[in-house]
């Protein structure tokens, strides 16, 4: 049996993608990647903001025609849109022969059974507690030098814009053994960077041990032998503490990289955003973070047009980027999402505002990554290389401060043959917006 497999949104959700793919090839499934060919097709999907929604209900659209009138004797839907639309799914698209919850992907091979050999459908939408069962090996869809860890599920923070808790369900961390045991594994598989995750990572452990404990499964992760970094994404500000600072600066496997998604920095934006920062707390926090990491790289991710934001308050939000000075920052224009209590908010913002708005901060980000990567000309820097540039005698690469798929590259020029995975020092010999160019250093 031939399957595709479409996976949509966030590294978290390719995470289950990839624990998915697992299941598939322990079941001798074989993959394609085309839907003419495909016998079963699983779409895995996503609904953080209005476009991944899009997109998804798109994919599914797409996929069921393939189900109407190809060879595809089953269709499967899974992820943070079917757990939050199953019902729809299900009545309005009559091709789709199962609807697995966010919590339920390990019950994909029953699901996929039922389909083909009973001609059945199924709902599968176990309780957003706990984890689906994580037994089996992971088919790693990264190139295999890089892998996401995720280390916990859910969130409790509750934003008033943000329907992750609904979808997914309360924080809760994975045991410490289990991710060093996954980890173990991912590195015996050749992974040299392991990249963590979860919808907030700064808060790993608290519900296990009592207290907040990424520092400490920093320190054992850094313990493993081929793994050569560690990145850590998606830090609240809020939550930063000083022992997981002090690991960072200690433990040389840590790369100096943070992701904070502050989202505004008006304090009225941030209060009705439900963000447990101010403008003060923000600027405390990133001046630690610098003080103690001088060659920190910060990424954070911002909203523009968030019900009754003012052009002052958004004028203060460029300001703030202004004299913040990220080294990476990506914008995403507010989406108003169903159940949540902004959606429901008064002063909602024209598309066209928030778009302007959205365009001017990242035009003002455009000139501060520039001149950064300018800055950057001459040093000397170790990189991942990730693969050769076609038809050239260059390699594409990425350092410390670049987070696959998200931040820039470094390109490298040398006639001498790299691997995948290779590390290399490498002379940045020239800045080209986002990214950069250097050569091997002697």
């Amino acid at each position: 049996m031939k399957i595709l497999f479409i996976s949509l949104g966030c590294d978290k959700n390719l995470v289950d993608s990839e624990r998915m793919l697992g299941l598939l090839e322990q079941e001798h499934f074989t993959m394609t990647d085309s839907e003419t060919e495909a016998d079963v097709i699983v779409v895995n999907t996503c609904c953080f903001i209005g476009d991944a929604k899009e997109e998804s209900i798109q994919n599914i659209l797409e996929m069921a025609e393939y189900r109407k009138h190809g060879p595809c004797k089953a269709l499967i839907v899974t992820g943070c849109l079917a757990q939050r639309y199953r019902q729809e799914v299900i009545d309005e698209i009559p091709e789709v022969d199962a609807v697995l919850g966010t919590n339920s992907f390990d019950k994909l091979i029953p699901a996929i059974r039922a389909a083909l050999e009973k001609n059945e459908k199924s709902l599968i939408l176990e309780p957003l507690e706990g984890f689906a069962s994580e037994k089996g090996k992971r088919l790693l869809t990264t190139g295999g030098h890089y892998a996401y860890l995720k280390i916990a599920e859910g969130c409790d923070k509750h934003c008033t814009y943000c329907i992750i808790p609904k979808v997914r369900g309360n924080y809760r961390s994975v045991p410490m053994e289990s991710l060093l045991q996954e980890a173990e594994t991912l590195a015996e598989q050749g992974v040299k960077e392991l990249i963590l995750v979860a919808q907030e990572t700064t808060l790993y452990g608290k519900d296990l041990y009592g207290e907040k404990s990424l520092h400490k499964l920093l320190k054992e992760l850094c313990k493993i032998k081929g793994i050569r970094w560690i990145r850590i994404l998606y830090c609240y500000p809020e939550e930063i503490y000083p022992e997981l600072i002090q690991v960072m600066k200690e433990e040389k496997k840590v790369c100096h990289y943070l992701d904070l998604p502050i989202q505004h920095a008006n304090d009225t934006i941030l209060r009705r955003m439900g963000r447990r920062t101010t403008k003060a707390e923000l600027l405390d926090i990133i001046g630690t973070l610098r003080k103690e990491i001088p060659d920190i790289v910060l990424r954070t991710t911002l909203i523009t047009g968030f019900p009754g934001e003012t052009e002052e308050q958004h004028e203060e939000l460029m300001d703030f980027v202004d004299e913040v000075e990220f080294e990476r920052l990506g914008v995403f224009t507010y989406s108003p999402e169903e159940d949540t209590p902004a959606a429901e908010m008064l002063d909602q913002i024209p598309e066209e505002i928030k778009q302007k708005r959205r365009n001017e901060i990242m035009e003002l980000q455009q000139d501060i990554a520039f001149e950064k990567a300018e800055n950057m000309v001459g040093r000397e820097l170790l990189a991942m290389v990730e693969g050769e540039v076609s038809g050239e005698s260059a390699y594409v690469a990425r350092t410390y401060g670049d987070a696959p798929n998200v931040d820039g590259y470094l390109f490298i020029n040398t006639a001498e043959t790299l691997v995948s995975g290779d590390f290399a020092r490498v002379k940045v010999t020239g800045a080209l917006e986002y990214d950069l160019i250097g050569e091997l250093a002697e």
